[in-house]
């Protein structure tokens, strides 16, 4: 009762067939066999970008500033 016979999946093909048709069931695997090769060069990329890390950003603190404020906590009248 749970699996399906040979006779049943025969009969699934052939309608899928009728309603579909052999050109749009061609197209649609090829648009899936894009897809698929467009997922796997993206994840080559992401790869190969992953391989060369960018330099850690530092700060330096020993600058002095350029300008120091001097209207910082006044209040203007």
């Amino acid at each position: 009762m749970g699996s399906l016979s040979i006779w049943h999946w025969i009969v699934v093909i052939a309608v899928v067939l009728l309603l579909f048709g052999r050109g749009k069931i061609s197209d649609l695997m090829g648009d899936v066999a894009q897809g698929i090769k467009a997922f796997k060069k993206g994840m080559q990329d992401d790869d190969k970008t992953a391989e060369k890390p960018e330099p850690a950003k530092t700060i330096d603190h020993a600058a002095a500033p350029s300008a120091a404020r001097t209207d910082v906590g006044s209040k203007a009248v």
